[in-house]
């Protein structure tokens, strides 16, 4: 049987669900990009974070180079092949834009989340 809900109690109830499932999904990105993240020293991969404010959840890393490895842009001079040309590498073979796949392989994580934190009202 479907949960009974006064109508003034709507609001309070999706606020509720809303919030856990940006709380859920922010540490579930967080997790995955952090078990992704290739490790030579380990800090690039201690340096996410995450902060949860509202129905707004923010994923960062402020390592300077986070942004090259993940994404193989403005790599630094030492990540040049025999030629002089940049080369993305990574000890691990990351592939560059591993955050964006993340983001995308999580869309049904996020959609079987939701269903579960709706059934538990």
């Amino acid at each position: 049987m479907p949960r009974e809900i006064r109508v003034d109690q709507i609001g309070g109830f999706l606020k509720k669900q809303v919030g856990q499932l940006v709380k859920a999904s922010t540490l579930e990105w967080e997790a995955r990009v952090k078990q992704e993240t290739p490790v030579d020293t380990g800090n690039l991969r201690n340096g996410w974070r995450s902060e949860l404010k509202g129905f707004s959840g923010v994923v960062e890393n402020r390592v300077e180079y986070a942004e090259p490895v993940c994404y193989g842009t403005s790599l630094p001079p030492s990540w040049k092949d025999e030629s002089g040309k940049p080369e993305y590498k990574t000890k691990q073979g990351t592939v560059p834009g591993f955050p964006d796949r993340i983001a995308k392989e999580l869309e049904p994580w996020i959609k079987a989340e939701y269903e579960r934190i709706k059934r538990q009202g």
